[in-house]
C-alpha cells in the first residue's frame, strides 16, 4: 500500500484548554490511540530538546512535523533556528505560518513572500526539512487568490511550491458573509474567480491539490458557516471567529451552536480529493496528515467537549478513507 502517515499537533493532545498534560503524557496518550504515526511539534524552546527525543524513543513515536509563526522583517533568524530544530528533531517538513502584517505593519506583499519562500526553500534543501506555507487565518494566505500567485513566481523559478492544506480554513468561509468580507474575497466568489465549494468545478481547494503543492495537511474540521465560538470574546466584544466544529455529536452545552453531522460532507470531500490524488498520482508530494483540533481562540476554547477524543475520531476516519481510496484504486 501506498505510505501516508497520520499525527497530530501537540496542542491537540488534551481533553480541555485548561487541563494541559506533561510530555510524557502527552506522547502516552499518542501511543496508546493505536490511530497515530508520528507526533507533530517544534518545541517553544530548543533547550526542550532532549526531553523531546527521550520521549519519543520512548514511546517510538517519531517528530515527522513541526511548525511555527513568522512575522516578516523581525522573524527571519526565528525561522532558520525553528528550521533547524526541526531537522535535528527529525521532521520531514516545517509548517509556516507567515503573518499578513509585515514587522513595520504594512501588509506584506507578494513579492516578500516569494523572497522569504525562496529563502525558506534553500534552507529546506539544505537541512532536509522542507518549510511548506500554510493557508491560514490572519496570515497572508487567508486571501486564497494570492497562494496560486505567489506559487506561480516560485515554479518560473524552478522550484516547488510546497504548501499546508489546512482546508478549514476555506470551509468555514463558505455562505459566511463576515469572514467574506475579509480581504474581500467576497467579490472574487460573486465574479466566479474563486470557489469554495469543493464540490464545484474549479475550486481552490482542487486547484492546490491538483498542482501538486500539498505537501503537508492539517485536519481540523469545521462546516460552511461555521457557528462562532462565542466561549471566547475578543476585546472588542467579537467572538471568536469559529473554525473547528466537534467531528462527532458533544453533549448538550458542550459546543455554541448545533452540530448536525451532514455538515461535514464539504471538508470530507476535500480530503476525499486529497487523497485520491494522492493514490493515484506517483510524484504525489504529500507525505503526512497531522489532525489539529486545538483550544484556540478561533477553534475550541471554552468548548466542553475532549479535543483529544475527536482528534482520535477523526484520524481513525482519515485511516479508513485513506484505506478506502487505496483499495478501490487496485
Amino acid at each position: 500500500m501506498k505510505e501516508l502517515k497520520l499525527g497530530i499537533t501537540e496542542k491537540g493532545i488534551v481533553h480541555k484548554d485548561q487541563n494541559p498534560f506533561d510530555l510524557d503524557t502527552r506522547f502516552r496518550m499518542v501511543k496508546e490511540s493505536g490511530v497515530y504515526d508520528y507526533y507533530d511539534k517544534t518545541p517553544e524552546d530548543p533547550a526542550l530538546f532532549d526531553d523531546y527525543m527521550a520521549a519519543s524513543e520512548k514511546y517510538d513515536i517519531p517528530i515527522r512535523a513541526g511548525g511555527w509563526f513568522y512575522e516578516l522583517g523581525k522573524d527571519e533568524q526565528l525561522f532558520r533556528d525553528k528550521l533547524e530544530l526541526s531537522a535535528r528533531l527529525g521532521s520531514k517538513v516545517h509548517n509556516t505560518q507567515v503573518r499578513a502584517r509585515h514587522a513595520d505593519g504594512h501588509f506584506v506583499t507578494n513579492d516578500e513572500v516569494f523572497e522569504f519562500y525562496m529563502m525558506a526553500a534553500e534552507l529546506g534543501d539544505a537541512c532536509g526539512c522542507y518549510p511548506t506555507f500554510e493557508v491560514h487565518i490572519n496570515m497572508w494566505s487567508e486571501d486564497f487568490r494570492r497562494i496560486t500567485q505567489v506559487a506561480d513566481m516560485v515554479e518560473a523559478r524552478g522550484v516547488p511550491f510546497r504548501m499546508t492544506l489546512d482546508h478549514s480554513h476555506v470551509i468555514f468561509k463558505i455562505n459566511n458573509e463576515i469572514e467574506q468580507k475579509v480581504f474581500d474575497i467576497k467579490s472574487s466568489i460573486e465574479a466566479g474567480e474563486l470557489v469554495l465549494d469543493p464540490y464545484k468545478s474549479g475550486s481552490c481547494c482542487q486547484e492546490w491539490i491538483d498542482r501538486g503543492f500539498v505537501n503537508h495537511s492539517h485536519a481540523r474540521a469545521a462546516v460552511p458557516n461555521n457557528p462562532k465560538n462565542t466561549c471566547y470574546t475578543y476585546e472588542d466584544g467579537s467572538p471568536g471567529r469559529g473554525a473547528q466544529y466537534p467531528w462527532f455529536e458533544p453533549e448538550p452545552g458542550q459546543f455554541p451552536g448545533e452540530w448536525q453531522e451532514a455538515k461535514l460532507e464539504p471538508w470530507k470531500e476535500v480530503v476525499r480529493q486529497l487523497f485520491a490524488y494522492h493514490a493515484n498520482n506517483d510524484d504525489s508530494p504529500l507525505g503526512q496528515v497531522s489532525t489539529e483540533f486545538i483550544p484556540g481562540p478561533d477553534y475550541g476554547f471554552g468548548h466542553g467537549y475532549s479535543i483529544f477524543d475527536h482528534s482520535v475520531a477523526c484520524a481513525g476516519w482519515l485511516r479508513q478513507t485513506w484505506e478506502g481510496t487505496v483499495n478501490a484504486k487496485q
